[in-house]
């Protein structure tokens, strides 16, 4: 695709086409065999939660979820992403390009609720690997063969462990502290500290724990990254944090003198969080492009809804109380794809190193904005469905509760638009960009 050819390229839409065929002969017939549709219809939020175990996701839940991803990556769809050595397409001619995961991510969510795509659980016959794509740029060689493999097959889950009950986007200021051990003639780390919203603990074999190894508090430099066995002694998931969407599989995580030698560590020793962005632009540009679908879908439901129902012997569509505000939402949907697949497609002309220097600020625009944009869609539609769209019948509800927690999430909106910030008035060492747009018109 040519940066002015704004249409979707014959290969994508022909791989899009692929999925919707695959979706429609193995993955709808799944879930309404054996009651599976209880998971996605009214019952939705009662069939996936364990109430009586802490809120927990429940097994037959989770397991439906694995069935669906087996049968993605037996059909070749699930690692679409992932370079080739570990049975993923990602190549020269754009396939599982960011470009191409971005309308991927975009046409499954506007598809609606379903098996094939359930964001919630960030759960997609096209899958989003963000721990694989650390070890794959930080993880020694050891750790990659370790780990990566185990975690395709589904033997091995990891969690992220960043956020602190007291810290959250203020990662520099982590309380969490690494300090150097010697064991049994072996180097080594002993981690203390607490973690939270630390995300699939429950079935976790290992975590990604961040602690300040050096420095002071608000120096990024200092955090270290390490790779923690869940069974060590000393770590235990202390609570399991109820949220506005259920179940939740959301820890509170305390570490008491948690040793791990030396070669636990993930990447540069106290250069971690580099090492947490290294998947950071990925997640925000393709959770953008789903946020943005789930607008979409809202919005054409809307629509579709408001020329059917006629109360008073008259649509709803042919009045400009309905009309306006979707067209305001379309117009805003349509604005966003062309951003969100523009900085995708620039994202996959540099580095990996180089986007955050170069297009961070675009990127942040996407993710906060669709954010938002879904949500503001999605309350729309409990609207214009009337009490239909506030009854779990439908899935509006679920659709806001669920996307109003990306707003929080992957960097609130407020750090989004502070790094657009960074780059507009050139706060942190960069330029101004209206300084430099002047300069230019004036050469």
């Amino acid at each position: 695709m040519s940066t002015m050819n704004f249409s979707v390229p014959p290969d994508l839409q022909q791989y899009l086409n692929d999925l919707d065929a695959f979706i429609d002969a193995k993955i709808t017939p799944l879930q309404m065999s054996n009651d599976n549709n209880r998971f996605f219809d009214h019952r939705r939020e009662h069939a996936r939660t364990d109430w009586d175990n802490g809120g927990l996701p429940r097994q037959d839940w989770e397991d439906l979820l694995a069935q669906s991803r087996k049968l993605a990556d037996e059909a070749g769809f699930y690692r679409l992403s992932l370079p080739k050595k570990y049975g993923g397409q990602n190549s020269e001619d754009g396939r599982g390009s960011n470009l191409w995961m971005a309308v991927i991510r975009e046409h499954l969510a506007a598809k609606g609720l379903g098996l094939f795509n359930d964001l919630q659980n960030e759960h997609s016959m096209v899958g989003n690997f963000p721990t694989v794509i650390m070890l794959q740029h930080y993880g020694s060689d050891a750790q990659q063969q370790e780990y990566i493999p185990g975690m395709l097959e589904g033997k091995i889950r990891i969690t992220f462990g960043l956020t602190e009950p007291g810290h959250g986007s203020d990662a520099t200021h982590m309380a969490t502290k690494g300090r150097p051990e010697k064991r049994n003639g072996v180097d080594g780390w002993l981690l203390n500290g607490y973690k939270r919203w630390q995300t699939g603990m429950h079935h976790a074999t290992h975590c990604f724990i961040f602690a300040r190894t050096e420095g002071k508090d608000g120096e990024a430099k200092g955090i270290s990254c390490f790779v923690v066995p869940r069974d060590s002694p000393g770590v235990k998931a202390e609570s399991y944090e109820w949220t506005l969407n259920m179940p939740t599989d959301h820890a509170t995580v305390s570490l008491e003198d948690v040793w791990v030698p030396s070669t636990a560590i993930l990447g540069p020793i106290h250069n971690g969080l580099g090492v947490a962005q290294a998947f950071v632009h990925e997640n925000r540009i393709r959770q953008a492009a789903s946020s943005l679908g789930a607008a979409v879908y809202c919005v054409q439901q809307s629509v579709e809804y408001a020329n059917e129902r006629a109360p008073f012997g008259t649509p709803l569509s042919h009045n400009q109380g309905i009309q306006f505000p979707l067209v305001e939402l379309y117009t805003q949907c349509e604005m966003l794809r062309q951003l969100i697949r523009k900085t995708a497609l620039e994202m996959d002309s540099m580095p990996h190193v180089e986007v955050e220097k170069k297009i961070g600020d675009k990127v942040s625009m996407c993710n906060y904005w669709a954010n938002r944009l879904c949500c503001q869609a999605a309350d729309r539609a409990i609207q214009v469905h009337g009490g239909n769209g506030y009854s779990r019948h439908f899935p509006f509800e679920h659709i806001w509760r669920h996307h109003r927690r990306y707003r929080i999430t992957e960097g609130s909106e407020e750090i989004q638009m502070r790094k657009v910030a960074a780059y507009l008035f050139g706060f942190g060492g960069r330029k101004s960009l209206v300084d430099a747009t002047v300069k230019e018109a004036k050469l």
